[in-house]
């Protein structure tokens, strides 16, 4: 029984929908008639010479609270008086596309194949998609993603890293010619060592119970005296070494 009585209220809530869609179209159609009807009056009115005044006056005795309000009256007055026929309202663009199908996937990859640095509004702006349409074929379709360009030390061009090839080549092939070559090789490397460096927050961790008081300790700075130690090798043994030391601004 409670099934019947909730099928018969899903109906009749279905059926009240439809019948407001329906009003509201209705409505709607004979607002947009009725406006085009009294266009047709300013036009015929502009042909008569009457000032854009004395037509809203023409137009309000006739329409009543219907009538176009005083700026549209106007506006399309001055349109009329300007060489203007058409009474229907200008063409719009409309809502971007959002659609995701193949031949919009191929428009943003040709798109991104002449600029990869383009944004998401700029690659919408540029192809009349929705801007999350864009992002979706990007993501789903496309499988990218915006990655920042990583920081090295020096960029190389082609010969340079084709030079670097060609020495490595050489480094490696060279002790099968010259069996003691290692020998002559000599290996440097440099740190700076700072005299203390202070206790983080971590190290100073200690076990207790709930009851004991938490430590406290001094804040301390990291050490304004710091040590460069440069050391060479060679294949079996140290060869030099020199200390710098040099004091650091606060």
């Amino acid at each position: 029984m409670s099934i019947l009585v909730s099928t018969g209220l899903v109906g009749s809530v279905v059926r009240y929908c439809c019948l407001c869609m329906v009003v509201f179209y209705n409505h709607v159609t004979f607002a947009i008639q009725e406006n085009i009807e009294q266009r047709y009056a300013i036009k015929f009115c502009v042909k008569l010479n009457k000032s854009a005044t004395e037509t809203f006056a023409s137009l309000t005795a006739d329409y009543g609270d219907a009538t176009l309000s005083r700026t549209m009256g106007f506006k399309w007055h001055k349109a009329f008086k300007e060489v203007r026929e058409n009474v229907e309202d200008d063409p719009r663009s409309g809502r971007p596309i959002s659609s995701t199908n193949d031949q919009n996937v191929e428009v943003v990859r040709a798109v991104m194949a002449q600029d990869r640095r383009l944004s998401v509004r700029m690659i919408a702006e540029e192809t009349g998609l929705d801007k999350n349409a864009v992002h979706r074929i990007l993501t789903d379709h496309l499988h990218m993603r915006k990655i920042w360009a990583k920081l090295v030390s020096k960029n190389l061009s082609v010969e340079q890293k084709a030079n670097r090839l060609e020495i490595c080549q050489y480094l490696l092939g060279r002790p099968k010619i010259e069996p003691n070559f290692l020998d002559k090789v000599i290996t440097g490397d440099e740190s700076w060592v700072f005299d203390y460096d202070s206790e983080t927050k971590w190290q100073s961790e200690e076990w207790h119970t709930k009851s004991f008081p938490r430590p406290k300790k001094a804040c301390m700075s990291r050490s304004r005296v710091k040590t460069l130690i440069i050391v060479f090798f060679r294949q079996q043994w140290h060869c030099a070494q020199r200390i710098c030391t040099s004091r650091t601004n606060s």
